[in-house]
């Protein structure tokens, strides 16, 4: 049966508030762990890394997975957790600071004034006669389009909404959760297409996939207003530099925040370029420490999955003094009769089961009624064609 002690191996500086839920006596939690039960990382890249063979879960502290090589872990049965959400209030705040950068030319301005620190006496005088360079706008009346209203982009919008500023949102897969989060006064596009024509500013809030890789084009851009004010505190890769940099030189782009600087684009003016700080807070390291370890713990120790990339979430609550077995296979037909015809021929009797599937994979969660489960039914169902993994649960 399996051994409660869990080892747990972090690949990154993991805050102590979600490590300290790794109790002592169940857990040992180290760098050095090299048969990991389960890897607790934010931005360290596995791509290279060898999987371990005990190794059945991965939680990235963070939203972010490219780090992390999923179609391998799925093949695998290794369970893939992020934590969305977890860093979205720090984000949110910065992409808000963004805007108003954008808007008041305030990098400019306070980079001029430190060119007067050897003007000693005269630097008021200076200062009043130069800040008009700087001049602004206000977000107040502005518009504001929203792509994407996942954890982010509703709490960008609806603090948008308190600025005074009107806003327009563009989600095709807006989850029921958000929908019950965002506010109705967010007004919602009919396609991309129209918002991207009707915006004063546009902030981006989707991820990196082969789908959105460069979805702001030069056909996106010649959309836009011109003098449009665009934020982007999601990935680089959204948006094609080469298409930017002749929107910025057209004016059509009067500026860019973004918060994955490339070097590409450093020397253009119209270019904010923050230093990748959009969950750089210490509340949003503990928050993401804590989703992520808690994830973590609630899988080994009962099996059940929430908010993982590459399978179902599937939470089942457990029956007093039964055993559980959990098994992961891919999405194929007959799967669950073969798994129950298999449990009842060796007369095991189920009392509880929950299956699920995401995608090409599957997840069941069986309890059995009398506990009479033997160690070796797990060599016997990983036998079964397309189950990658199965393990017992006291």
């Amino acid at each position: 049966m399996e051994n409660k002690m869990y080892k747990v191996q972090t690949l990154n500086k993991i805050s102590p508030q979600g490590l300290e839920l790794f109790s002592r006596e169940d857990y040992e939690v180290a760098s050095e762990i090299t048969h990991p039960d389960a890897i607790v990382l934010r931005s360290f890249s596995m791509h290279d890394m060898k999987l371990p063979k005990s190794l059945l879960a991965i939680a990235r502290a963070g939203a972010g997975t490219n780090n992390i090589p999923i179609e391998k872990c799925s093949e695998k049965g290794i369970v893939v957790f992020n934590t969305p959400g977890a860093n979205a209030n720090a984000v949110k705040e910065l992409v808000l600071a963004g805007m108003l950068l954008a808007s008041r030319d305030i990098v400019e301005g306070i980079a001029w004034v430190h060119g007067l620190k050897k003007e000693g006496d005269k630097v008021p005088a200076l200062v009043e006669k130069g800040k008009s360079q700087f001049a602004g706008q206000e977000l107040k009346g502005k518009k504001l389009g929203v792509i994407g209203l996942g954890a982010i982009g509703v709490i960008v919008a609806n603090d948008a909404l308190a600025l005074g500023m009107d806003v327009i949102g563009y989600d095709p897969f807006l989850s029921i959760d958000s929908a019950w989060e965002l506010s109705h006064n967010v007004q919602k596009a009919t396609g991309l297409e129209t918002l991207l024509s009707d915006v004063d500013y546009l902030t981006i809030h989707v991820p990196l996939m082969e789908s959105t890789k460069e979805m702001i084009d030069s056909e996106k851009f010649a959309m836009m207003k011109d003098g449009v004010k665009i934020m982007n505190f999601a990935r680089g890769g959204l948006i094609n530099n080469d298409a930017l940099k002749n929107a910025i030189a057209s004016g059509k782009v009067s500026a860019y925040v973004t918060d994955f600087p490339n070097g590409d684009l450093l020397d253009i003016k119209q270019v904010i370029p923050i230093p990748h700080l959009g969950a750089s807070t210490g509340e949003a390291e503990d928050n993401c420490a804590v989703m992520a370890c808690t994830q973590v713990k609630h899988f080994l120790e009962t099996g059940n999955i929430e908010n993982s990339v590459n399978f179902p979430n599937c939470v089942q609550p457990r029956i007093a003094g039964a055993k559980r077995v959990v098994i992961a296979n891919k999405n194929m037909p007959s799967m669950i009769s073969e798994i129950t015809s298999l449990l009842a021929k060796h007369n095991i009797n189920i009392a509880n089961m929950l299956n699920k599937s995401k995608g090409n994979l599957a997840y069941n969660i069986i309890d059995i009624e009398d506990g009479n489960l033997p160690e070796s039914m797990i060599e016997k169902l990983l036998a079964i064609k397309g189950v990658v993994m199965a393990r017992i649960i006291d």
